[in-house]
């Protein structure tokens, strides 16, 4: 068997999706998802002109081969786009393999840790009334886990905090959104927020808070002490993770835990983190940290340290991804959450699968392979449109973290 054909689909349905599909001579299909939002044709581009031709004639079942070929024989190593790309044919490969042996790809990577993935919402609401609305459907939903995000007071609009509540996508504009932040607001206002959460909800349900980048290390380390009384599961992204040395500061002062790595695209960028036990929690992806392959070497690396895997899962993050993500949560021993923002009907439509959620968990497809496809006669229905995530200014113009 033989990679025959290799297409590369970009679609939109409420947000773009680049997706790859694998064929072979034998007509076994695979897809794998290769979104990078924000900058989704750069990676189109980078599989059509240098990696779609490499893979024709290969044999599709020797993934670890093709994983090292793509990595190793580029050599500009790393990045969100290369990763990206290379992401998107080892899940495809991935898909074909578990349709080859007539298994779902869970079973094919060491068969079930546990009986379902725990997955997290996202509440958020202008005000905290609005917050605590937003908690209160999430828990009648069954969700056991629940990131919280509102308005910061003075401040004009908060990344984080959307108009359509269930279904959120950030990327608004072709050009970036433009937003005011204040630190000291910020740092004000987060604590009370919880402790409204924790009055109205009680101890049970598991909370979580998303810093998106913005604080330094001290500042870091004032929020998560503020917030120990409230028992949260983790602070998201505290500061920008270029700087790994600063996540020492903040374990010094605060024992809230810590995740971080969404934005990460190898072990290598979070082996320090990871080795040192800086974090708690690790949110490498597949679609962005090298695919199946390579985001497992992340979680076994972290198993050694007590790191648990907290995968992000935004919508930006195709059906395919979450798919493949799902098989992976299931297998692994030091599985910790998976984020669940839902996509819309318009992209459940275009990407068909097996996934589904009941009593707070996501369970994966039984189907052989990943349990996903795509519509393509439906995609070609939605063409790509121009959108930008967008970016945080201080009160003076001062250009900040995301």
């Amino acid at each position: 068997m033989r990679i025959a054909e290799a297409r590369v689909i970009v679609t939109c349905p409420d947000r773009n999706f680049v997706t790859l599909k694998i064929i072979t001579d034998e007509g076994v299909t695979g897809v794998g998802d290769a979104t990078l939002n924000g900058r989704e044709l750069a990676v189109a581009s980078y599989l059509t002109d240098h990696v779609v031709p490499q893979l024709i004639g290969r044999d599709p079942t020797r993934i670890e081969d093709t994983w090292q070929y793509l990595y190793k024989g580029a050599y500009w190593r790393r990045g969100p786009v290369t990763m990206s790309a290379i992401a998107a044919v080892d899940t495809a490969l991935w898909d074909i393999l578990g349709k080859i042996a007539g298994l779902p790809v869970y079973r094919l990577i060491g068969g079930r840790s546990r009986e379902g993935v725990t997955v997290y919402g996202h509440a958020n609401g202008d005000t905290v009334e609005d917050a605590l609305v937003e908690v209160a459907r999430y828990v009648d939903l069954g969700y056991r886990a629940i990131r919280v995000q509102t308005g910061v007071p003075g401040m004009a609009s908060t990344y984080g905090v959307s108009k359509d509540k269930l279904f959120y996508e950030p990327a608004d504009a072709a050009i970036p959104t433009e937003n005011v932040w204040s630190t000291s607001r910020y740092l004000n206002h987060v604590p009370t927020v919880f402790k409204r959460v924790r009055d109205e909800f009680g101890p049970d349900v598991k909370l979580l808070h998303d810093v998106h980048h913005r604080l330094t290390p001290i500042e870091a380390a004032r929020l998560g002490r503020s917030l120990e009384p409230y028992d949260l599961t983790w602070i998201e992204d505290p500061v920008p993770a270029e700087l790994q040395e600063g996540f020492r500061l903040i374990r010094q002062h605060t024992t809230t835990p810590i995740a971080v790595g969404e934005v990460f695209n190898t072990v290598w960028d979070c082996e320090q983190l990871i080795r040192e036990q800086l974090i708690d929690y690790i949110r490498a992806t597949v679609v962005h940290a090298g695919g199946i392959t390579h985001l497992r070497r992340i979680f076994d690396l972290a198993a050694l340290h007590h790191v648990r895997s907290g995968s992000h899962g935004a919508t930006d993050l195709s059906p395919v991804c979450m798919a493949a993500a799902l098989h992976v949560d299931v297998a692994i021993p030091n599985f910790g959450l998976q984020e669940y923002m839902r996509h819309t009907s318009a992209t459940d439509q275009v990407f068909p699968h097996g996934y589904h959620f009941e009593g707070g968990y996501l369970h994966p497809s039984e189907t052989p392979g990943l349990g996903v496809d795509i519509d393509e006669e439906l995609a070609a229905q939605y063409p790509y449109r121009p959108a930008s995530l967008p970016v945080n200014r201080l009160e003076d113009g001062t250009m900040h973290s995301w």
